[in-house]
């Protein structure tokens, strides 16, 4: 079951910036083989469904280590038989609007 998912991860408890906890999730997502498309407020994976998931957990089992509270958000995308949605349903739009948009 491949899906889209949509993943932000944030510690609570270590103050106004958090980009050096954020990197440590980026790192695992990148070296994990998964597709993914980072954003200025979270990051898409595409995959299988366990394999997405593992990754999300990799990413929780890390930031546990010395954060005592952390915010997790969620958005997962299932469609039979879709393929590269990373690229795709942004293709899709552009198609409509017979324009590239900002990225």
């Amino acid at each position: 079951m491949s899906v889209l998912l949509e993943l932000s991860m944030t510690p609570l408890d270590k103050g106004e910036s958090v980009s050096a906890y954020v990197a440590r999730s980026l790192d695992i997502i990148d070296q994990s083989g998964v597709a993914y498309k980072l954003g200025p407020m979270g990051t898409c994976l595409e995959g299988e469904w366990d394999e997405v998931m593992a990754v999300v957990k990799e990413c929780l089992i890390r930031m546990q280590a010395d954060c005592n509270r952390i915010s997790i958000s969620i958005k997962a995308d299932y469609r039979q038989g879709a393929t590269d949605r990373l690229h795709g349903k942004i293709s899709s739009v552009e198609s409509k609007l017979a324009r590239t948009l900002q990225k």
